[in-house]
Order: C-alpha cells, then structure tokens, then sequence
C-alpha cells in the first residue's frame, strides 16, 4: 500500500516529476563534463576514424599492405573528412560526448554500437556521393574497428576505476560493512552495481543468498551465489556478515516472513527494497533501502482497497474528521487530502499534535483548503456551531479516550469523551443534514472487559439507534491495535529496549490483532464509501500475533539477542485487560462486501426507547463525580464483564 491509497493521475504525475528530474539530472551532467574531456574524446574519435579504415583494408588484403590498390588508399583519403564530419554527428546525437563514462552501463554500450552501425551504413553513401571506389567488405570491416576503439577507449576509463576502487576495498577490508545479498535479481543486480561504484558507501557484498537452484555456484557481478535461504545463518558466520540486504521487490509478505525469520536470529543488520508497488518508477538503489519493520513480519500481504470507490465519495465533499490530531484521526486527514475534497476540516482538543498535522498537510497539498478548529467534542455549543457554519457533507468520528488502564481509573471521563461525545457530534450531523457519519470503534467493544470497550459499544449502539430516524447514513467500523498508534505495544517496547531493559509484557499467552496505521485507515475510508446506514463494519485484521513474539522481534531486529541483551519480564494483565481480543460478538454474524478485508456485522437488536432512558440515567451519573457507574454501563451493555468494583 501506498501508504494506503493514491490514484492512478497521481502516479502519473509522479511518473512525469521523475522523468523531468532525470531530464534536469543529464542537462547537469552535461554542464558539469570537462570542456577538455571532449575535446580528447574527438581527438581520439578522429585518430579511431584512420585507424578503423586503414586496418579495414589490412584485414580485407589478407595482412598485406602491399596488394592494396593504390585507388583504395585514394579513396580512403577522400572519405575521411566527410567520415569525420558524419561521424561527429552521429556521435553527438547519440549522446557519446555527453555520457559520464565512469558509470557506463549498457545502456552507453547500445548507443556506441548504434552509432557506430549508423556510420558504418552510410560508408557506401558517401563513397557513391564522392564516386569513390572500395571493397565492398569494406564497411563492415570498418564498423567493426571502429567500435573496438571507440567503445574501448570510453569504458577503459570505466576498466581503471574498477581496478582503483578494488584496490581501495583492500585498503579498507577493516573498516568496511560486509553484506549480504538476498535476491539475484535485477535489484540485487543494481544494488550490487552501485555498492561497487560509490566512492561514498564503506560496503562490499560478500555473498549473493538466491532460492532458485539453477543460479548456486555461479556468480553475479563476480560475487558467488552461494546457495538458498537454508545458507543465510551458515554465510553470515563464514563471511563474517555484518548486514543483509533483502533486494526482492516483488515478494510479498507472505514469501518474504520466513526469509526475514532465519534473518533476524543471525544477529545482523538487515534492511529491504520497498515492494514493487512502492517502486513506481522502476529505479532501484541503495537509497530506497530501509531497516526492517515489525509491520514485514506480520506474514501477510498489504491490505489494497478500491481507491477510486473512496475518490468517489470523498472528492468535492465538505469533509470533518474528529480528533484529527490523533494517529488514526491524522492519517484519515493525509489519506482524505489526497482524494481532493471541498474542504478538509481538522477538530481536535490538542493543538500540539493538531499543529503537526496542519503543517504537514499545508507541505504536501499546498492546493487543499483546510480548516482547523480547536474544541472539544463535549463541549455542545462548540460542535453546534462547527456543523452550522461548515455543513459537513461527511464526518469521521475518532476523537476517544482509548487507554484501557487509564479509563478505568477514570471511567467518568471515558463515557463523558466517549459515549456523549459522540452524542452530541452525532445529533449535530442528524440537525445539519450530513450525508454520511462513520464512527470509529474498536474490537474492544465485543464481550467489554474494560470501561474504555463497554463506551464504545454504547457509541456502536447510539449510531444504530440514530440511524433509524436519521436521513444521514450512520455506520461503525471496528478494528483491532494499529502498529504505532498513540498507547500501543510497540512504542513502550521501542522506548524500553533503547533504555536497556526490560521489556514488560503482561502474560506469554497474551494475543493481538494488529495492522498498520495507513491500512486500517484506508479500509475506514472504504468501509464509508460501502455505508447504507446501521451498519458495524468489521474489518479483517488476519491472524493474531502473539505479544512475547512480538517483543521478541523487535529486540532481534534492534541487533540484540533475548534475554542476553534485553531481558523479558511478564508484570500480569493490566485492570480491564483481555487475553485474547475478539472482533465480532456472536449474536451479529458477518456479511461479506466487495472488500474481502471488510465484512458487515448484523446488527443486535435493541428497545430504542429504553436505551435512550438509560443514556439520560447515565449521563446523570457522570455529573455526579461520585460513587462507582460500572453497574449502569452494563445494565446497557449486558455482555460488559465488570471485575473491578470502586
């Protein structure tokens, strides 16, 4: 995924920036070529010329200067000046003077040969034009001299620095980063080529590590490819391996986990190309590498969605996100930005983290009209006058308190932020005619054991309520822990392995669904554009990944060995903490959509009226600040497991 989600004019667009910096890059190189480097060039050209045509006529006499026609030397002389002329043409057409021949490739090798045929077809032009007699052999003897020197003379200087840098990689055997290469492709192929050619990166492939046999024992580049991935932990130790280089861009996640599992216990560095979707232009370098994530051992592929299904929707719509501030509210903001809506409105509470996504918005899309408003989703007369004055045609709801052991120390806050919050913001888009309302839950609302789950299954139930007396369409997307997000595993476990140890996880047995931010996100917008109103949508989070694995590969993927390096230390399951987390509550079944990652929950049904009495009852006990309101929550949600009582 992008992450997660351009259209097909932006990638042309991309395309066309890219061919215009490659355009802007050869008129640079060229300005920056030594006015006296071509001028040896021609020199040498002019010498190669004589040269080619003289042996020309020494080949075609069986080595014997002296049955050479005296006409011929004639006529030799007499093309010589037009032959120059011509041949500086065609030469300078083909680029063969503008070239940076210490980084030929074959792309300068197929321009010298062009060049070089073009001359040697127009030889019996210009010998008919002068009515000059040669051997007919005469112009294939010729076009072959001719590119002998003139290719050897330009890639002798690509020879000589080949030798040097060798030379220099000797010098440097102690201080230089000893690689691996995984991959004998094409990308391999031309990280290897730019390793080898840098004066800047201190690297040298020792090993070349391929899963098709066909290709063991042989060499790349002149390096040896020495077997498949059952050799990786075997050559890392044989040739002292410092990094791994995985260069297969076309792999999925799916091929690419068990690659990345033997890597990881090696102990060295490893970095990956992009995938090929990521690789729009073709271009593969050093540069494009990355260090491993723990989103690559998820061991499955990236989520896709229907991008233009979103655009469609999305585009010239008046768009409010709630909570834009926050990692997921910020990434329906980047996502929304790309699909060119009327307006983008930003409502969050936090103006820090709100700032940083107005900046980075206002960089990129420098042509979006964006709005952003500081309030707070409890606070009515606010959200009343946001919705008056903007009129939003849709709105994404993600402002939440969403800490599971801090909103039990808390749990007024969580049902004031959570549940009337999205009270007030969800009867203010009924009030203002909004199309479409899409609110963001959580799989912590099937079966709660946590006040922060049981005040999003209440939210879940007000957009259902609302939605049967509403002309906007209401919907709820549900979904799993976000790689990355404000309060998530991988953060504390990041923080906590830099600072040494330990890494504190609750239980060994403890599961999680998990999925990258810009996906979920992605499939939110989706989810939207599939909204009828009423619906839960579910979204597919694959399989659960266990926490103590999960802690396991960050520290290994960090160059650290377990319990060596960084211990692991389980503290138990933390207040309103589940072991296993579930995305879907028995009684709702699922329906599939077009998106095989987006599934439609059925709805449970409810007494709409009774329901609304209790929201009423338990707004009043928030305003109370006193005594403990666990028994009214769940009173609305029956299958809320209340263990802790204050």
């Amino acid at each position: 995924m992008n992450e997660a989600g351009g259209n097909s004019s932006e990638v042309v667009v991309y395309r066309g920036r890219l061919q215009m910096k490659k355009w802007n890059d050869v008129k640079e190189g060229i300005l920056q070529i030594p006015a006296s480097r071509i001028a040896l060039l021609v020199i040498a050209d002019l010498l190669s010329i004589l040269l080619a045509s003289v042996l020309s006529l020494y080949v075609r006499h069986d080595f014997k200067f002296m049955d050479i026609r005296r006409s011929f030397w004639v006529g030799i002389v007499q093309c010589y000046f037009p032959n120059v002329i011509i041949t500086l043409i065609v030469f300078s057409a083909f680029r063969l003077y503008n070239s940076v021949w210490r980084y030929a490739s074959d792309t300068e090798l197929l321009n010298n040969v062009m060049a070089v045929f073009t001359c040697a077809i127009l030889q019996p032009v210009i010998c008919l034009l002068l009515k000059v007699k040669l051997p007919t052999s005469h112009p294939f003897f010729y076009g072959m001299f001719l590119l002998i020197f003139t290719a050897g003379i330009r890639f002798s200087y690509r020879i000589v620095r080949l030798l040097q840098n060798r030379r220099l990689n000797r010098r440097k055997l102690r201080t230089r980063i000893n690689c691996m290469i995984v991959g004998a492709g094409a990308a391999g192929n031309a990280i290897m080529k730019e390793i080898e050619s840098s004066d800047y990166l201190n690297m040298y492939v020792s090993c070349v590590i391929d899963d098709h046999t066909g290709c063991h024992g042989k060499y790349l580049r002149g390096v040896p490819i020495v077997g498949g991935r059952e050799c990786i932990a075997d050559c890392v130790l044989k040739y002292d391996i410092d990094e791994i280089i995985i260069a297969i861009p076309s792999a999925n996640r799916t091929t690419l986990r068990p690659i990345l599992d033997i890597c990881k216990e090696t102990g060295a560095k490893m970095r990956i190309l992009p995938g090929m979707y990521q690789l729009i232009n073709g271009d593969v370098d050093v540069s494009q590498l990355r260090e491993v994530q723990i989103e690559d051992l998820l061991g499955r592929d990236p989520i896709e969605v229907n991008v233009e299904e979103i655009m469609d929707y999305v585009c010239d719509k008046v768009v409010l996100v709630t909570g834009g501030g926050g990692s997921i509210g910020s990434e329906l903001c980047r996502q929304i930005a790309q699909h060119n809506p009327k307006l983008l409105i930003i409502f969050d509470i936090y103006e820090n983290s709100t700032y940083e996504i107005q900046q980075e918005l206002k960089m990129k899309y420098p042509k979006l009209h964006l709005e952003v408003l500081i309030g707070s989703v409890r606070n009515t007369a606010r959200v009343e006058d946001i919705f008056r004055h903007y009129q939003p045609d849709i709105v994404y709801h993600a402002a939440a308190h969403k800490h599971v052991p801090l909103m039990e120390d808390s749990p007024r806050e969580a049902i004031k932020n959570n549940v009337f919050g999205t009270l007030k913001v969800a009867k203010a888009a009924d009030r203002y005619g909004t199309k479409r309302f899409v609110m963001i839950s959580t799989d912590k609302a099937v079966n709660p054991t946590n006040v922060m789950g049981a005040s999003k299954r209440i939210c879940e139930m007000i957009i259902q309520n609302l939605n049967l007396k509403s002309r906007t369409e209401f919907v709820a997307v549900r979904f799993g822990n976000v790689l990355g997000s404000n309060g998530s595993v991988i953060p504390l476990f990041k923080k906590q392995i830099e600072q040494g140890g330990p890494v504190t996880v609750t239980s060994p047995d403890i599961v999680r669904y998990f999925m990258t931010i810009p996906e979920a996100v992605s499939l939110v917008l989706q989810a939207g554009a599939y909204a009828k109103g009423g619906e839960i949508f579910v979204l597919d989070m694959g399989e659960p990944m266990n926490i103590v694995e999960l802690a396991k590969n960050l520290i290994k993927l960090s160059g650290l060995k377990v319990d060596e390096d960084i211990k692991i230390e389980f503290i138990g399951l933390r207040p309103g903490e589940k072991m296993y987390e579930e995305l879907l509550m028995n009684e709702e079944g699922l329906q599939e959509t077009a998106n095989k990652m987006i599934y439609i929950g059925k709805p449970i049904v409810f007494d709409s009226e009774v329901f609304e009495r209790q929201l009423e009852r338990l707004y009043e006990l928030t305003l109370e600040e006193q005594g403990d309101i666990r028994e009214m929550i769940k009173e609305i949600v029956p299958t809320y497991q209340c263990e802790k009582q204050f």
